[in-house]
């Protein structure tokens, strides 16, 4: 596995400038933030593949993002939060184009949401994009064999559960082993009781429905390596939800890693892998090294 040379950007009152008005925007509506952050970023010595359909029955596609000329890279199937009822890929290009500059394939999959569909719906467009991604991932420059599910919040949760209950990844002829890794950002992976109508409707009213939505009960020692990122000051998704997992995996003598980011919330924590934000956590130097570590790659870009 190799990781090509660091594409530097420089700084300066620009950069600055947008990173104080994300910091403004960060309560705003999404749709406005995430275009300020695209805005941001670039695809220059990038291959973008967008619109890339793994789903004609259900009009499902993915962005696949890679350097230049890759060949034998490391592979990122990234899934997007919105509390599984809102969020779009294309507002994540960022995202893409960021980990791609480090040297990864990224791959960010459409998946159904609610009340078009309810748990299984979504689970089912999730495992289907990995499947299509490890079976597709060569004809990207990716390798197959090292690949890590990522998300952010309700992605977050949906790739932990790809990577704890094997029955959603058997069905496309994978093994949650056979992953590379996990890293979860800020990922509800113990969230019960549930008490908002639209949970109950996606993940069921009784408790053992409720209690197949949940990474932490299917921990059983068949895991990837887990790197777990989260914001001490999150309000949205608490960091117990963190600590519950990480715990799992131990209690499993699994291999886990938890990055706790102190004064840093829900989405800052997302953004810190942004160019303006990139700075306010070292979360994207982290993944970096986890990937790093768990892929064989000699060389890992740094942050820019």
């Amino acid at each position: 596995m190799r990781f090509p040379p660091q594409l530097h950007a420089s700084r300066g009152p620009t950069r600055a400038a947008i990173a104080a008005v994300l910091a403004v925007l960060l309560g705003a509506c999404q749709t406005t933030l995430f275009h300020v952050v695209n805005a941001t970023s670039g695809d220059r010595g990038l291959d973008v593949h967008a619109d890339v359909v793994f789903d004609t029955a259900h009009h499902l596609a993915m962005d696949i993002y890679a350097p230049q000329a890759a060949h034998d890279l490391p592979v990122v199937v990234f899934f997007y939060g919105g509390s599984w009822q809102d969020g779009r890929r294309q507002w994540y290009r960022w995202m893409g184009e960021t980990l791609a500059r480090h040297g990864l394939v990224v791959a960010i999959p459409d998946y159904r949401k609610y009340p078009q569909v309810r748990m299984d719906g979504f689970m089912t467009d999730a495992a289907d994009a990995v499947g299509w991604v490890h079976a597709q991932a060569r004809d990207f420059g990716g390798d197959p064999q090292t690949m890590f599910l990522m998300g952010h919040s309700a992605g977050a949760q949906i790739a932990a559960l790809l990577a704890t209950d094997g029955h959603w990844l058997r069905r496309v002829g994978v093994r949650p082993r056979q992953l590379a890794g996990f890293i979860g950002l800020a990922g509800p992976y113990g969230f019960l009781p549930l008490t908002e109508p639209a949970f109950i409707g996606m993940f069921g009213a009784t408790p053992q429905a409720q209690a197949r939505s949940q990474p932490i009960n299917f921990v059983d020692g068949d895991e990837p390596p887990m790197l777990l990122l989260q914001g001490t000051d999150d309000h949205v998704v608490q960091p117990k939800n963190t600590r519950s997992l990480a715990q799992r995996m131990r209690a499993r003598h699994e291999p886990v890693e938890v990055k706790m980011y102190a004064g840093i919330g829900h989405v800052r924590l997302l953004l810190s892998f942004s160019r303006p934000l990139r700075h306010s956590s070292p979360a994207l130097r982290d993944t970096l090294d986890f990937i790093r570590a768990h892929s064989g790659a000699r060389q890992a870009g740094a942050a820019d």
